[in-house]
C-alpha cells in the first residue's frame, strides 16, 4: 500500500503533483497567487474550485521577499516607486565632496561614506549660484563665501547665513532631493 492510501493506479502521480502544487501554493499564499494555484489544482484533479482549501489554511508565515532588500540603497527587486524630485547617481557624489545639480537648485554632498546631504545651491550672500565643491567645502566664486558639506553652515564669509538644507532619500543607486 502506498503512503497515499487506497488509490487506484495512475492516481498516485496526480496526488504527488497535487501535493507539490499545494505546498507551493501555501508559500505563495501571501501574494494571492496561492488561491489561484489551489483553485487550478482542484480543477485539474476533477474537483470544483470551491473544493480547494483556502490559501490562508496553508499559508506560510509572513516573510519579506528574498529579492527585496529595503535596507540597501539599491534593492535587487523593488515594487516601490522612485521618490519624486531631482536626483543624482550615488556613484557621481564623491566622499568628502559633492555635485552641483544642473537641473535643480541643489548641491548634493557626501560628507562621509554613505551619508548624503542636499543644500540650496544659491549663496545666501547675494544670490549667486555656488560654483564648486572641493576639500569638504561648497564654494561660491562671486564673493568668496564657503559652506560646510556636512551641514551647510558658513565656513568663510562674507555670507552670514548657512545654505538651506533639503531632504535626501537614497533609492536604487540614486540620491533624490525632495522638492
Amino acid at each position: 500500500m502506498s503512503e497515499l492510501g487506497d488509490q487506484k493506479p495512475g492516481q498516485e502521480t496526480t496526488a504527488v503533483a497535487r501535493r507539490t502544487v499545494l505546498r507551493a501554493a501555501g508559500l505563495l499564499g501571501l501574494t494571492g497567487a496561492g488561491a489561484a494555484a489551489l483553485s487550478a489544482c482542484a480543477e485539474a484533479s476533477g474537483g470544483s474550485p470551491s473544493a480547494a482549501p483556502a490559501a490562508t489554511e496553508t499559508s506560510a508565515p509572513t516573510t519579506p521577499s528574498p529579492t527585496a532588500d529595503t535596507s540597501s540603497p539599491m534593492p535587487s527587486a523593488s515594487t516601490a516607486e522612485a521618490p519624486k524630485g531631482p536626483s543624482v547617481a550615488t556613484s557621481k557624489v564623491p566622499v568628502g565632496g559633492g555635485v552641483i545639480l544642473d537641473n535643480a537648485d541643489y548641491v548634493v554632498t557626501q560628507p562621509s561614506k554613505g551619508k548624503y546631504k542636499a543644500f540650496s545651491k544659491i549663496c545666501t550672500h547675494q544670490g549667486c549660484p555656488v560654483a564648486s565643491v572641493r576639500d569638504g567645502v561648497i564654494h561660491c566664486d562671486c564673493h568668496g563665501s564657503e559652506y560646510s558639506i556636512k551641514d551647510g553652515s558658513v565656513t568663510n564669509p562674507p555670507a552670514t547665513k548657512g545654505l538651506a538644507q533639503g531632504e535626501t532619500t537614497v533609492f536604487e543607486g540614486k540620491v533624490y532631493v525632495a522638492d
